[in-house]
């Protein structure tokens, strides 16, 4: 049994891992990146990019089959090869996972470790059957994985979660998708235009991460058109029948559905992957579901040389939320006892369908009421959008009576992860609405839409004083 000596242990090397290490190296720290699984990242192998790739085929195969009402007519019926898209969305995932993996080769050798990592004690670590690693500190960074609920576990290949869609040789003939979030519905909206028959099945009436009513309800109705869509499902039965599942259900009305499905895909969330760490050797505080008591400004774990960063701490699973933390947990574990907190960028999310639903800063459900007034454009009577026959979409614009500053917006429209970028800088510049209507804003362009709306709450505004 080898043992090392080191400054900063590294666990896992992805989109959290691969910046702390760089980070204890710059800081000036020993540091070990230690990984047990494949290297490539989630977001290159699973996530981002292979679901950005099946996203691109769906739209074109969208594209091509909507050409008429622009007096373009394509002869014949659009035909879609599955096997042929999914063998483009596997060579190009394979592609970004080989950059990654280029990159991680790059790394000396010396300070690479392969192996899963468990702890024996707060600052030592066995790693497989051959290593133990005394670290000062160490950042654990070791992501997380789809969720599964008890209910699908039974039904063996047939319950599947994103990891296996990229995995296909073909496309499937029908699929029910359970769980309306992000990775649901961006699947399930591909998967249709691609010919599959989709089922989604939400609980609770969630719509990807929206919590502002009219916006949901907007978004609820856009997607119905695109499947089979049941925001408040209860599904009371899966049962395994040879190579299909079948599926009993409520819908919101009371109906009782019961359908069969060549794959549920389950997009249930995601859990960290800390259960394998064996975290109950150490003296670190864990909460009720095991995860260590730790502060989200400086990552830390108590007064422990142990920080967690990146989709391990599941506060904001995205990938430049992961890549700032990691810097962050380097730098802290290398310089520990000494830690800075970690000064986070203006919230921003984004979700890949057609429309796009986008929110930028503070959430509906965040603001305290009567304290904002939301300015709001809708997009069907947009003048660039309807030039492009893109015209669906509503967007609220958040504005704080008292500042007159912008706090946030949640919306459905064209072009939403561009203009998304727009506002996140405007907020993490402390923009005035006032301030953001003296920008230019070209014609015609999709962006004099969030113009219409700052406008209207500059209107509201007056009207409150």
């Amino acid at each position: 049994m080898k043992t090392i000596h080191i400054d900063v242990a590294v666990i896992g090397a992805g989109s959290a891992g691969l910046p702390a290490y760089r980070a204890a190296k710059a800081a000036g720290a020993s540091a070990l990146l230690i990984e047990g699984g494949p290297h490539g990242t989630t977001c290159a192998r699973v996530g981002c990019m292979p679901s950005k790739l099946l996203i691109a085929a769906a739209e074109a195969a969208h594209a091509a089959a909507s050409t008429a009402p622009f007096g373009v007519h394509v002869e014949g019926s659009i035909r879609i090869d599955g096997r042929e898209v999914m063998q483009r969305v596997k060579s190009e995932r394979d592609r970004f996972v080989g950059f990654v993996v280029e990159s991680v080769e790059g790394i000396p050798a010396e300070d690479r470790l392969t192996g899963y990592a468990t702890f024996i004690d707060d600052n030592l670590l066995q790693v497989g059957d051959h290593t133990r690693v005394h670290a000062r500190s160490v950042v654990i960074a070791t992501g997380s994985s789809p969720y599964v609920p008890p209910m699908y576990r039974a039904l063996g290949d047939r319950a599947i979660v994103n990891d296996d869609v990229f995995s296909w040789d073909d496309l499937p003939r029908k699929v029910a998708v359970v769980g309306a979030g992000v990775i649901g519905l961006e699947l399930g909206q591909a998967l249709a235009r691609l010919g599959v028959d989709v089922t989604m099945l939400g609980a609770r009436g969630r719509v990807g991460p929206l919590t502002d009513p009219a916006i949901r309800e907007y978004a609820q109705n856009v997607f119905s058109e695109a499947f089979r869509f049941e925001p408040r499902a209860e599904i009371e039965a899966a049962t395994r029948e040879g190579d299909t599942v079948h599926l009993r259900y409520r819908t919101s009305a009371g109906a009782l559905v019961d359908d069969t499905f060549d794959y549920v895909l389950v997009t249930a969330g995601r859990r960290p992957n800390i259960d394998k760490l064996a975290l109950g050797n150490t003296t670190l505080e864990l909460d009720q579901t095991g995860m260590p008591v730790y502060d989200p400004l400086t990552l830390q774990a108590g007064k422990h040389a142990v920080f967690i960063a990146g989709d391990a701490n599941g506060v904001l699973p995205l990938l430049h939320e992961a890549a700032d933390e990691g810097r962050a947990a380097g730098t802290n574990a290398a310089h520990y006892p000494n830690v800075a907190p970690l000064v986070r960028r203006a919230p921003i999310s984004v979700l890949f369908s057609d429309p796009g639903i986008a929110m930028v800063g503070a959430r509906y459900a965040d603001l305290a009421p009567g304290s904002f007034v939301a300015g709001e454009v809708s997009f069907e009577d947009q003048g660039r959008s309807r030039v492009m026959l893109r015209n669906r979409g509503l967007m609220h614009v958040y504005v704080d009576k008292a500042t007159r500053r912008f706090a946030g917006a949640e919306w459905i429209g064209p072009d939403a992860e561009h203009i998304a970028h727009l506002l996140s800088w405007a907020l993490q510049m402390n923009l005035t609405v006032d301030a953001m209507l003296e920008m230019p804003f070209y014609h015609p362009v999709v962006e004099e839409g969030l113009r219409t709306a700052l406008r209207n709450a500059v209107a509201q505004l007056k009207s409150d004083q």
